[in-house]
């Protein structure tokens, strides 16, 4: 009964928000607010859970417009720098690869699929007129873009928002910090399997928004236009991707405020990368997870290959044909 109504009041059970309170503590009683760090929370949770704005929280709860947005500024931003690095985490440890790359295979059949990415725009409020162009989103209203990727338990591993709501997914993926550490070889997963002679390492699966690349399969066609062998691969890649877009679903059904971002153009990543904390957070402790909030579905050209990508992409190619025959055999024969 504690747990129904903590989770109707700030979207999260009690042993959830005491946690999040535990680990923020030192952080606010070091800071100069006037209220108490369970208090401060509380407040924060039930905004960004409901949607309110600084004047209706402020309203409820007889504060100043003004202090309830430095209580919101204050206190996503450390949800977004303090618990970023314990929550959100690359499956680097060769247990978490393994797990990862099992439940994905369960999932499509397909071996070594590490994570699905995605971009959906956030919708925003307070853009500058002279920015409105490059903000406006392909569904016609003001937003900034979102990229996750998440594992098959509906988790993110990689948070990025940098783009406006202009630009598209495969120009905000390769703007981001886990594009560059993929392309420079930083990041290496230890996990490599010989498929028809080919050495693939783990990669994530995306929709043909995203350039192809030897760490990111792509389908072979949007319209179902290739061989037997293609289609089933696409269909089955497709399949994986599935867990980032219910993932996003979820993450903006718990936290209604992104559907509608109502805070400052400058606070805006913080307020988003905060809500994937605590996203993680549900899924990790398994609170229940509520009816999923639907984008529009996706619509765009396929992503061009760049020059300097020529390499990754023909490499790429040549994986995801190997992995198309590897699976139409597999399944074929059974």
């Amino acid at each position: 009964m504690r747990d129904a109504h903590w989770r109707s009041l700030y979207g999260v059970s009690y042993a959830v928000f005491d946690s999040v309170v535990s680990n923020l503590r030192p952080y606010i009683a070091a800071s100069n607010l006037s209220l108490p760090p369970d208090y401060a929370v509380a407040l924060v949770l039930s905004r960004l859970c409901h949607g309110y704005s600084a004047k209706t929280v402020a309203s409820r709860s007889s504060l100043d417009p003004y202090l309830v947005s430095k209580i919101t500024n204050m206190v996503t931003r450390l949800l977004a720098t303090k618990l970023y690095p314990e929550v959100i985490k690359i499956p680097s440890s060769r247990r978490r690869l393994m797990e990862t790359t099992q439940g994905f295979e369960e999932l499509t059949s397909l071996p070594n699929i590490c994570g699905a990415i995605d971009g959906s725009p956030i919708k925003v409020r307070k853009v500058d007129r002279n920015l409105m162009n490059s903000y406006k989103c392909k569904y016609g209203y003001d937003a900034v873009l979102l990229q996750v990727v998440a594992d098959h338990k509906k988790m993110f591993w990689d948070v990025c928002v940098k783009a406006p709501g202009g630009s598209d997914d495969a120009s905000h993926f390769r703007d981001s910090l886990l594009y560059n550490r993929l392309f420079s070889g930083d990041i290496v997963w230890d996990k490599v399997i010989n498929v028809r002679s080919n050495l693939v390492r783990p990669y994530i699966v995306g929709d043909w928004c995203y350039p192809l690349l030897s760490f990111l399969m792509t389908p072979f066609s949007p319209d179902g236009a290739g061989t037997p062998a293609q289609n089933l691969f696409d269909g089955m890649l497709m399949k994986g991707r599935s867990v980032v877009v219910e993932a996003i679903g979820l993450l903006k059904a718990r936290w209604k405020i992104l559907q509608d971002l109502n805070v400052g153009l400058n606070h805006v990543p913080q307020t988003i990368v905060a809500c994937c904390v605590l996203h993680n957070l549900c899924q990790l402790t398994r609170e229940p997870e509520p009816e999923i909030y639907k984008d529009p579905d996706e619509n765009g050209p396929p992503a061009r290959m760049l020059e300097g990508e020529k390499q990754y992409y023909y490499f790429g190619e040549s994986l995801r044909q190997a992995l198309a025959d590897d699976l139409h055999q597999r399944l074929s024969s059974r």
